[in-house]
């Protein structure tokens, strides 16, 4: 046994958990001071992730009110873009060969969740269907953003931080960095998560084991260090009192 190995190991999980800890807060104003210029994707609320379904997880469903609160805080502040990009998969999507099968176009599962079609805004929302984890790929994405060049602040929530998420936040960062454009990926931890299967539970079905605390976390690093702005949450004022929340 390689008792440095396990040690360095050691060292850096407690500098992980010590990192996500002392991630910042920062106010909505300070973060999107040219409001028409921000846009919020919110990826996969949608009720096979939330509510039913093999897929369906209490760590993603618990980010449901916090992401509430930022649309509405957002909308409020002057975002008037929001993007919902989200699973609806073909009956026979290959993606199945990796997970169970999910979000079936057509089905309540492929819906998104009742708690944002109940805003008031919701129908001024741009909806994107993808048929994989990648938002970006064959569902408009790309050429959603070439008619918005204004753009260049992203804030993205959802799920899962290790799959959709990352593969989003990177999507956007990387093409940034490929056309020299000056574009911030932002991600307030509180309104992203993942599922969790232990090793035990994981065996029982055949699957592989998702220990969601800690890749939510070592995802959240990977995406930091390549430039993607991890914060804690987005301060946004109370709609009655008009105090931070």
């Amino acid at each position: 046994m390689n008792l440095n190995k396990n040690n360095d190991q050691g060292q850096f999980l407690d500098y992980l958990n010590h990192w996500v800890a002392g991630l910042p807060v920062v106010g909505f104003a300070e973060l999107c001071p040219q409001p028409t210029k921000a846009v919020i994707i919110c990826v996969d609320m949608i009720n096979g992730f939330c509510h039913a379904g093999p897929l369906a997880s209490p760590r993603v469903k618990q980010i449901i009110q916090p992401i509430l609160a930022l649309l509405k805080g957002g909308h409020r502040g002057g975002i008037t873009q929001i993007l919902l990009t989200q699973d609806s998969h073909e009956p026979e999507a290959v993606e199945f060969g990796a997970f169970p099968p999910h979000c079936i176009r057509g089905t309540n599962e492929a819906e998104t969740i009742p708690e944002i079609k109940q805003l008031p805004f919701h129908p001024e929302m741009v909806l994107l269907e993808k048929n994989s984890i990648h938002s970006g790929l064959n569902t408009g994405l790309n050429a959603w953003l070439a008619q918005h060049p204004e753009l260049d602040t992203f804030i993205l929530v959802g799920d899962c931080t290790d799959l959709c998420i990352y593969q989003l936040a990177m999507h956007l960062r990387l093409d940034a960095n490929a056309h020299q454009l000056n574009r911030r990926v932002v991600i307030p931890a509180d309104c992203v998560d993942t599922y969790d299967i232990d090793v035990e539970a994981a065996s029982a079905i055949g699957a592989m084991p998702h220990p969601g605390g800690i890749l939510h976390k070592i995802f959240l690093y990977h995406m930091a260090l390549n430039a993607i702005e991890i914060v804690a949450t987005i301060q946004v004022k109370n709609e009655v009192s008009n105090e931070l929340i």
